[in-house]
Parts: C-alpha cells; sequence; structure tokens
C-alpha cells in the first residue's frame, strides 16, 4: 500500500466533483461546452457557479473545510491511494491534456503510473453488447499488446473493455481499468472478479473519490482520462452513435493514433470501426499492426508460435471459417462422421484455433496456422 501523495487543493477537486454529482447530470449534454469533459476544464469556483448557482457558496464551504487528514483517512481506509499533476506519480500522457483530472484515485499498483508514456499504453473500447467476434479479438489484442510489454487501458465495461482487460491478465501482463465512479466501487457489480484482479495485479483508478456512485456524465468524463493515457485509441466494436466514439474523438483532439478493427458491413456493431477506417484510421487486424502504427514499422515484433495442422484439421477450419459453425455443419461440410467432427473441432478449440460458445457454436480466433505465418518468426525488438 502506497502513502497518497496527492496535494490537499487537487483532493478537494476530487471530493467537489463528487459532490457536484447530481448537479452537473442536469446540465452535462451532448451539445458543444456542454459535454462533461468541457464543464471539467473550468476552475472550481467556475463549475460550481455553472452547475450548482443556487448552492454555491455552501457547497464550496463544505469542500474548503476538508482537512487534508480526513481525505487521507478516507482513501487509506478504502485501501486507496492518490496521486496530482504535483507528483511524480502522476502520468506524464496526462500533463498535455487541458481537460486533465486533478488528481487521480486508486487501488491496485501505483507504479504502474510512474513514467507511463504514450507509447507505452493502449486503449481498447469498443460495444458493451459485443458479438463472438469482437469478444475473441478484444482478448488477443489485449493479450498479445500485454505480452508485448504495453499497458492496457480500458474501462471495465461489459463486453470489449472487460475482454481487453481479461486478455492483458491472461498475459499476467499490466492493465489500467478507468471508473466513472471511486475507485473501489467496482462497476458494473457483475465485474467485481474482474475489478478484483485488475487490483491484484494492475490498477483501478478514477478521479472520484472513494464511495463516489457513477453518473451518466461521468462516462464520457473518464473516456477523455482513457484517451490521454494511451498513445493509441483502439476501437474493436461500435455502433454509429456509441460512447467508445467519443473516446476517438478526444483521443484526435490530443493528436494520439486512432485504430479500429474492421468487420461486416452487414454488421451493426463494426459500423463505427468501419467508418473510423473510412477517414483515415489505422487498420488494426492484430497487435503487431498496433505496434507498427505507433511505434514504427519493425520497432518491435510479435511473435507468435502457432500448432502446425495436418490436412483433416485444416478442412475442418476451413469450414468454419465458410460458416459452419456447429458440430454437424462441419460434418456435412467436410464429409466427416459427427464423431470425428465433434473430435476435430475439440481438438482445434484445444490448440486455440477456434472457440466455442455456450450454445456450442465454433468461430475462429485471430491465431493463424503456421502455414498462413510466417516460417521463421522475427525476434522481439526492445524499444530503445
Amino acid at each position: 500500500m502506497a502513502e497518497p501523495a496527492a496535494c490537499a487543493d487537487c483532493l478537494r477537486r476530487s471530493w467537489l466533483l463528487a459532490a457536484l454529482g447530481p448537479y452537473v447530470e442536469k446540465i452535462a449534454t451532448g451539445e458543444v461546452g456542454s459535454r462533461s469533459p468541457e464543464l471539467l476544464r473550468l476552475s472550481n469556483e467556475e463549475l460550481v457557479e455553472v452547475a450548482a448557482p443556487k448552492a454555491a457558496a455552501q457547497v464550496l464551504g463544505r469542500v474548503a473545510a476538508l482537512s487534508e487528514e480526513r481525505m487521507v483517512a478516507e482513501l487509506l481506509a478504502a485501501e486507496c491511494w492518490a496521486c496530482c499533476r504535483h507528483d511524480h506519480l502522476y502520468p506524464h500522457s496526462l500533463h498535455d491534456a487541458p481537460d486533465a483530472p486533478w488528481a487521480l484515485i486508486g487501488r491496485g499498483d501505483p507504479r504502474l503510473l510512474d513514467g507511463l508514456e504514450p507509447f507505452g499504453a493502449v486503449t481498447i473500447v469498443g460495444a458493451r453488447r459485443a458479438t463472438a467476434y469482437g469478444r475473441e479479438v478484444a482478448r488477443e489484442l489485449g493479450r498479445e499488446l500485454a505480452a508485448a510489454g504495453i499497458v492496457v487501458v480500458s474501462g471495465l465495461a461489459f463486453g470489449i473493455d472487460a475482454c481487453s482487460h481479461r486478455g492483458a491478465l491472461d498475459a499476467a501482463g499490466r492493465t489500467i481499468a478507468v471508473l466513472g465512479c471511486g475507485p473501489d466501487v467496482p462497476y458494473p457489480a457483475s465485474n467485481r472478479s474482474l475489478w478484483r484482479r485488475i487490483c491484484e495485479t494492475g490498477a483501478v483508478v478514477s478521479e472520484l473519490p472513494p464511495g463516489a456512485t457513477p453518473w451518466r456524465w461521468t462516462f464520457p468524463a473518464r473516456n477523455r482520462i482513457m484517451a490521454a493515457l494511451a498513445g493509441m485509441t483502439v476501437v474493436v466494436e461500435a455502433a454509429t452513435r456509441s460512447g467508445s466514439l467519443i473516446t476517438t474523438d478526444l483521443a484526435a483532439d490530443l493528436g494520439r493514433d486512432l485504430g479500429a478493427v474492421p468487420g461486416p458491413v452487414t454488421s451493426r456493431a463494426s459500423a463505427g470501426p468501419n467508418g473510423l477506417l473510412a477517414a483515415g484510421a489505422h487498420v488494426v487486424r492484430d497487435a503487431q499492426d498496433v505496434l507498427d502504427a505507433m511505434l514504427g514499422p519493425g520497432c518491435r515484433q510479435i511473435e507468435r508460435p502457432a500448432p502446425k495442422l495436418d490436412p483433416d484439421l485444416e478442412a475442418v477450419l476451413a469450414a468454419v471459417e465458410s460458416g459452419a459453425c456447429s458440430c454437424d455443419a462441419v460434418a456435412t461440410a467436410t464429409g466427416l462422421t459427427a464423431a470425428a467432427a465433434a473430435a476435430a473441432l475439440s481438438r482445434l478449440e484445444l490448440l486455440d484455433y477456434l472457440s466455442c460458445s455456450n450454445l456450442g457454436t465454433y468461430s475462429r480466433t485471430t491465431l493463424l496456422p503456421r502455414s498462413a505465418a510466417a516460417s521463421t518468426p522475427p525476434p522481439i525488438v526492445p524499444l530503445s
């Protein structure tokens, strides 16, 4: 447990935002000038005057009366630490953001923030109601990026966010979850076990104090932190009107790289990333595309050891790629018996070429057969 290192004034800003939660909720909209990231650029006095003019004096007085000892005690009671823009732990990547949080309050390992530069982190976002394709791609991106030494940043939400965190944890890598509530509040509650795992090996951060509840405005507000922390933001799946695209807008405003995973043009879940690609975002097929776009081609290579497949397994894999997603469909497409098809599908799942849903349907992972990959994987080149 690290002692909180944020100064009293910056900590009071966090408590002020929590006190203003219901007031900002009423005025934060999608209109220019009233979006929550724009509102958070205001000083304490300006923000209170805009959000709660009738209660301004009362709110400011109550927050000003908070002693540093009391705030530190609340942080320690919640097993949290804090850093602010005046502290060495505060990420370098946030210093060039005009609406950066005054303080970050977190649980987990604060050393993940120490010296964190944009080129050392990637933000992965996407739909909460993700498809099997999107979930598989997000998890594989998180796993490979974390294995390559990149910090994976996301928001702990259902779908793409959670899968990217899990992928990073699968690789025993580093991941940061940015919340729109207090860092000690697992949100959504059904992701409590994932939140706990990230607290144990990564970090959960927020600009709100312990116990703070989420509001609708706090999610686009936390998106600005996710966009600023990373050198590149990747959208895996998202509808055309999606909160994930707010993150890409904020990242673009900061001059960060944008990446998108292509998907079927008939899929509503791929409309957002396909639109970003049409507008010039980097094509992201795998983690190597992310590293090449962010660091430069060849600066760091990912080694993908892929088990070699015999002809029968290659035929079954090709059948799944062609749309045969059940055991019976594979048997029909390949001429195998049902038992032989089931055995082949199980082997391909164990080899990580396929994933199986709870309904017993199979889908392709991102792992390429050795014949389709380079015969001799290039070595991993460390950053200079």
